[in-house]
């Protein structure tokens, strides 16, 4: 900070007759997980957290969120960092604050239920290796997902705190399903379960300030745990809603420091420092401690994520968001999948048929992992769908929360919808009505065994059990059996300003030699094309005069950026909105093998290769399942176009493919 700041800071007189508050706001600051989860996909690396680490242990928070979410899956696929280490590390430079994750219940930090074998040790792990807190929600609000987890939690000795997810029907609060004594009923709930306090999970940041302080109120009333509200700034609402939560007694808030604050994540910590100034709630927090933080934030770590924001919209809030429910990130994946699949002039009827399909099953809350089974149902519903039938292209997991093993949905699923996704599902056409990981086989001792050999401890055997394309494939990298590409490693800064100001020399059309010479005047008839060629693309300008076309211009471009399967936000990103990270290049579409003459079975979007079903040689019957297509975390089975037999395989499990990428062949 400069001195001139500091003298600023100095005559404000702040700490001067500044009592302690009889009761003061407790604060979990979001910044080292959720912050840049929301804002830069995930994207944030474990060094350019250290800088910061030790000042913000300073700082007094209740506790700091530094794991769980998407990081877990991000950190192995994306960043080639052991998920596990970053607990360790920054364990290191933050000794006095309690380290918080988000868990999943039993999807864990998945997009799906696991067994209760793999649920118990990761959660073992998860203590073992230095976590505190751990927030827990299940999508559905079915808590009988927790009756796994919880219990671990508890014999660790650890913080249970239990999440209502915050979602609606109504343009506020209320309705048949979603109303003031569905939320007070679940927060008893909790507490029966042994809450150690109550998270109100607003995801998508539609709580209003008058509903935050109604069920703040009536939690306060009917339960003794303290209640915590998180809420994301994407509606503009939370700063609102979280005064009127502190005017009706809620214990603590989340919030951000605030270079990582705002848009599609978290209000900042220090307009509320200054707001509850003086009050009864006072946080306490030295406001020129969060400066100092703030300025390594701005000059000595952004600037490597800049990238990565979302700078094509001027406003910082998404007032759509009312709308459609959906969270930032995954709103943000879903517009980077159109973009792929050249599709964006659909989103208009993404929107309007998410909600329809959010109704078909069973009108549950839009989060992770539901908030990605409706969306990528949707955008398949769009664009798949015709006239004659509805629900072409059903994805596994709208399959799984058919026949109920993700829970009990909030109202009945739509029985057309329901029979047609368990239409010959393999675990049978009848829904289930226990609780889903009953009818899980274990899964850790197989888990165990395929990465023998591999895998050095139970934290390397868990990042497997729970993704096992993508965890095998890092614990490769981590162990020096492959070479990680160029695009998981890391960027110095020098790296990331360079790059920035080629982008701007691009811009600013600086990237080609201008070569003086006479130029015509542009007359009526001029018109623009996009020429591409390789990395670049040019805006030219055709002048048709006297019946001879003229190229009169050319203006450089930005570099079109590789087309890639999105991240994980957001989750979605997720997912405010950033830009979609880079992921590892697309493995462009292979022609058939010349003695493979058939029909081919091409990729209908772009994804991972999750596993082919059969190989070559094998003889299929149209309709029958051949490879399985992951888009978006969401798994699509693909089925034979003809029956025939497998003449040719083009790709491997774990492999990238563009759309109408020939996966296989048969003939």
């Amino acid at each position: 900070m400069s001195d001139h700041n500091q003298v600023n800071m100095t005559s404000m007189n702040y700490d001067k007759d500044r009592p302690a508050a009889a009761n003061p706001v407790k604060i979990e600051d979001l910044t080292l997980r959720d912050g840049h989860q929301s804002l830069f996909a995930t994207r944030g690396r474990t060094e350019d957290m250290i800088p910061v680490a030790e000042k913000m242990d300073e700082v007094g928070f209740w506790a700091t969120e530094t794991w769980g979410g998407a990081t877990f899956d991000t950190m192995h696929r994306f960043l080639n960092e052991d998920p596990w280490e970053r607990i360790r590390t920054l364990k290191r430079y933050m000794k006095k604050t309690p380290f918080s994750m988000l868990l999943r219940a039993q999807n864990l930090v998945g997009y799906r239920n696991y067994a209760d074998d793999v649920a118990r040790a990761f959660v073992d792990r998860a203590a073992a290796n230095g976590m505190d807190i751990f927030r827990t929600f299940d999508a559905l609000n079915d808590y009988r997902n927790f009756e796994t987890v919880v219990p671990v939690i508890k014999e660790c000795g650890k913080h249970f705190q239990g999440c209502i997810c915050y979602t609606m029907t109504e343009p506020r609060m209320g309705g048949e399903v979603y109303n003031l004594e569905y939320y007070v009923q679940k927060g008893k709930d909790l507490e029966a379960m042994g809450a150690d306090s109550i998270c109100i999970k607003d995801m998508a940041g539609l709580i209003s300030p008058y509903d935050a302080y109604a069920i703040v109120k009536a939690l306060k009333a009917a339960v003794k745990a303290p209640i915590h509200l998180h809420s994301h700034f994407t509606s503009g609402m939370a700063s609102m809603s979280h005064l009127k939560a502190i005017e009706a007694g809620v214990d603590i808030i989340d919030t951000c420091m605030s270079p990582y604050a705002y848009r599609t994540s978290h209000p900042a910590i220090e307009p509320l420092v200054m707001t509850l100034l003086g009050t009864d709630r006072d946080t306490g927090f030295d406001i020129r401690h969060l400066a100092d933080i703030n300025e390594i934030l701005e000059k000595d770590i952004l600037p490597k994520y800049r990238h990565l924001l979302d700078d094509t919209k001027i406003s910082i809030i998404d007032i759509n968001v009312l709308l459609h429910q959906t969270p930032g990130g995954m709103l943000s994946n879903l517009v980077n999948q159109l973009r792929q699949m050249d599709a964006l002039d659909k989103l208009d009827a993404v929107y309007a048929e998410l909600p329809k399909v959010r109704k078909d099953l069973g009108q549950i809350p839009l989060v992770t992992p539901t908030s990605q089974i409706v969306g990528i149902q949707t955008v398949n519903n769009v664009l798949f769908d015709d006239e004659n039938e509805r629900y072409k292209m059903i994805t596994g997991q709208v399959k799984d929360l058919c026949y109920g093993l993700y829970g009990k949905t909030a109202v009945p699923i739509n029985k057309e919808v329901q029979e047609k996704a368990l239409k010959g599902y393999e675990r049978g056409e009848k829904p289930i009505t226990c609780r889903p990981a009953e009818v899980l086989e274990p899964e850790l001792a197989k888990a165990q065994e395929d990465v023998k050999g591999l895998a050095v401890d139970l934290d390397d055997e868990l990042i497997y059990a729970l993704y096992p394309v993508t965890g095998k494939k890092f614990l490769k990298w981590k162990y020096g059996k492959e070479e990680p590409p160029a695009e998981v490693k890391a960027k110095t800064m020098e790296e990331a300003l360079a790059e920035q100001a080629l982008v701007k020399k691009a811009l600013a059309g600086e990237l080609v030699e201008k070569r003086a010479k006479d130029v015509p005047e542009k007359s009526e008839n001029l018109r623009k094309f996009n020429v591409f060629v390789d990395d670049e693309y040019f805006e030219v300008g055709v002048d048709s005069t006297d019946g001879t076309p003229m190229v009169n211009y050319v203006q450089p471009q930005a570099a079109a950026p590789a087309m890639a399967p999105p991240p994980p936000a957001v989750p979605a990103p997720a997912a405010p909105a950033p830009a979609a990270a880079p992921a590892p290049a697309v493995a462009p579409a292979p022609a058939p093998a010349s003695d493979a003459h058939g029909t081919s079975l091409n990729a209908p979007m772009p994804g991972m290769i999750v596993k082919y079903t059969k190989q070559v040689g094998d003889s299929v019957s149209k309709g029958d399942t051949v490879v399985v297509l992951e888009a978006m975390k969401m798994e699509n089975a693909l089925p034979a176009p003809v029956d025939g037999t497998v003449k040719a395989i083009n790709f491997a499990s774990g492999d990238s493919v563009a759309k109408d990428a020939v996966l296989c062949v048969i003939g």
